[in-house]
């Protein structure tokens, strides 16, 4: 089993590389079909009529922007090989530091979310089934239907409005107050957008966990076990839950595009220092290296977790065959 695993993993892992060059390419393409460039955005509203066309021109070049798409997209993927990924276009800051600044606060809320929304999720999952038709299987029902259907960014602004502005209980945004670093005065900072971006997932998470665990409910081995008079508490949880949590974990993974896609949107809202709204800044800007790695951050993250999920998969269920 080990060997094996180890070999699916490298597998895996060779497999990811031209897929990362692939939607590199078509990033990087998307970015050559949006209209103007870089140097439009660098150059102030007020002074660009006085800045003549050769003026501009010579900005291109010195950006490499006067090459051709091809040219550009292969001198770019040759530096990422080589570990060099460049300078912000806007900023003439190393891409490096900008990233290594603004990855820890999107880290910080993703992971909250993702623990909050699986532990909440399961549970409330498992409720929902050990109480099927009951007043508490409907609550959640629709609550749950309430939580994949109403968009983040507006349960961001109502928790605002009544957890910061009415009640005071909580900051309105921001990762911290100047001169407040330790972990202490960064959580109450995290609990509203680290929970405002749990919710979506929270809710996908419980309607699934209450589909696998009636399914896992109903099959023989249940019956079996209740049988033998074991206590029913054990049944439930020690092997109805055991079977029932694969799909669950299978679902995280493919969730977790959404969750980090919903971190933009929720790093805006809230006014978190991450990756996210850094993102937004360099597509405004234009700024394609910028652009480029965060893009491929993001969807590395997404093939790594996907490989994650298999793993986990095959460990907690034996029955599951890498292939």
């Amino acid at each position: 089993m080990g060997l094996h695993m180890l070999t699916f993993i490298i597998r895996r892992l060779f497999i990811t590389i031209p897929m990362l060059i692939i939607i590199s390419f078509l990033v990087y393409l998307g970015l050559e079909l949006t209209p103007g460039d870089a140097v439009s955005h660098m150059i102030d509203p007020e002074v660009a009529n006085t800045v003549s066309p050769e003026q501009l021109q010579a900005i291109r070049e010195s950006l490499g922007l006067d090459k051709s798409f091809m040219h550009r997209y292969l001198v770019w993927l040759t530096n990422i090989l080589q570990g060099n990924f460049g300078h912000s276009l806007s900023g003439g800051v190393a891409i490096t530091t900008i990233v290594l600044d603004r990855l820890p606060a999107t880290l910080e809320l993703s992971i909250f979310a993702l623990v909050f929304s699986t532990l909440i999720g399961c549970l409330l999952g498992t409720i929902s089934a050990l109480r099927r038709g009951s007043t508490t299987d409907s609550t959640l029902t629709v609550v749950g239907m309430l939580g994949v259907s109403i968009p983040e960014f507006f349960f961001g602004l109502v928790a605002i409005l009544i957890f910061a502005l009415n009640l005071g209980w909580l900051p309105a945004g921001g990762r911290l107050l100047p001169g407040y670093d330790s972990l202490m005065d960064r959580l109450p900072h995290i609990i509203l957008p680290g929970l405002v971006l749990s919710l979506m997932m929270t809710a996908g998470v419980m309607r699934y966990a209450r589909s696998a665990m009636l399914d896992s409910l109903s099959r023989e081995f249940i019956r079996t076990a209740r049988s033998k008079g074991l206590p029913e508490w054990r049944i439930n949880l020690v092997h109805g839950f055991r079977v029932a949590i694969t799909p669950v974990v299978v679902l995280i993974g493919f969730r977790l595009p959404t969750l980090i896609g919903g971190s933009v949107i929720i790093e805006q809202v809230f006014q978190w220092p991450g990756i996210g709204s850094e993102f937004i800044g360099a597509v405004r800007g234009a700024d394609y290296p910028l652009v480029m790695m965060i893009a491929l951050l993001s969807v590395f993250a997404v093939l790594l977790a996907s490989l994650i999920v298999d793993v986990l998969t095959a460990l907690i269920d034996p029955r599951v065959r890498l292939g």
